[in-house]
């Protein structure tokens, strides 16, 4: 088993720390620990591995599930892991992965099995089913979905998802659906794993309730595929955290409080930051969720040369490289308000040049 190296995490890694702003954060900006009682007792093993019972049926309730049709994980980043692991253990195991995406949700099924990419096209980047059914082969175990989409905020619209929850089922092949900004958007779509036993939902608290300290996410499926994830789980992680699931009950008591407080932030972020756009003749896709993926300024070649000139200001950018678009790049803007404002301002100072 081989795999890329993730070069956006390489990237955070060698700028982040000694940069003043992180305009390449793509989750809303963190909440304090002030809001929530810190102390969940004694620090022992969690027990059953998958999660805590009362936790995953709070889970399982938004999705239409049973709790035993859910599984705590450490992040979505896990969860997307498992799932793959889980649904693509035949050696000929065939996905099929809508791009651009985030290079996880490409780059391991590609460590397990066989992708066939189908991409989103600029500047729309609309989904294609024909597209996607043209890629099935009798082999293909998976198609993986990222919506809303990151980069680009594209949220690929209901018929599209369950036209594509269709093509899955008539293979006996499930949905993998990354909902990690579904619950930004001002009407959600259901979630995938609601929509049958043939539908995956991977989300977690880190983007849009802005809690990613916690590492608290979740596999919502089919049972028997659940059973098979929480196996590789106890290889990997073992348990979710004590602490993380004793604020994220917490955080899902306050849910319509603390999403409409986020949903308000990410509302006028996204209004200042499509204003500066305009002014600076940059275009994006309108995007839903807190990722705008930008054409790079004239005078540059690459996202990676703009986002190396802006990283001289003391600000993180990502590159659209990462994404297999080099005229891009990425933009997060739910992180605090004096910070985007900032780094806005420190960004005008290179177009200016």
């Amino acid at each position: 088993m081989q795999i890329d190296t993730f070069g956006l995490e390489r990237w955070f890694a060698e700028y982040e720390h000694e940069a003043d702003i992180m305009l390449a954060e793509s989750g809303v900006r963190s909440l304090s620990t002030d809001r929530f009682d810190t102390d969940p007792g004694e620090l022992g093993y969690v027990i059953p591995t998958n999660g805590d019972p009362d936790l995953r049926a709070t889970l399982a309730d938004r999705y239409d599930r049973e709790a035993d049709e859910v599984l705590c994980t450490c992040g979505t980043q896990e969860a997307n892991f498992l799932a793959f692991l889980s649904t693509l253990q035949d050696r000929d195991a065939h996905a099929v992965v809508v791009t651009p995406t985030y290079q996880a949700l490409q780059a391991v099924p590609d460590s397990v099995g066989e992708v066939t990419t189908v991409s989103l096209e600029p500047p729309s980047w609309k989904l294609s089913v024909d597209a996607v059914a043209d890629a099935i082969r009798p082999e293909t175990e998976l198609i993986v979905l990222n919506n809303p989409n990151n980069p680009t905020g594209r949220y690929h619209p209901l018929e599209k998802v369950e036209a594509l929850y269709d093509l899955a089922a008539d293979e006996d092949a499930y949905l993998l659906c990354d909902e990690v900004y579904r619950l930004l958007a001002e009407d959600p779509l259901p979630p995938v794993a609601s929509l049958g036993p043939h539908g995956l939902s991977t989300a977690s608290l880190s983007k849009a309730y802005g809690l990613a300290g916690l590492r608290l996410g979740w596999l919502v499926g089919d049972a028997d595929l659940l059973e098979t994830a929480w196996n590789w789980k106890d290889y990997t992680t073992i348990s979710p955290s004590i602490f993380g699931q004793h604020v994220a009950k917490q955080a899902l008591a306050q849910e319509d409080e603390i999403l409409a407080e986020n949903r308000n932030l990410v509302a006028d972020h996204h209004d200042r930051v499509q204003a500066f756009f305009e002014k600076h003749g940059l275009e994006w896709y309108d995007p839903v969720g807190v990722n705008g993926f930008v054409t790079i300024p004239d005078g540059f070649e690459t996202g990676k040369e703009f986002c190396r000139a802006v990283l001289e200001e003391g600000v993180v950018l990502a590159p659209g490289e990462f994404f297999g678009h080099p005229d891009r790049f990425r933009i997060g803007f739910g992180l605090p308000t004096e910070e985007l404002e900032e780094g806005l301002e420190r960004i005008e100072r290179v177009l200016e040049r």
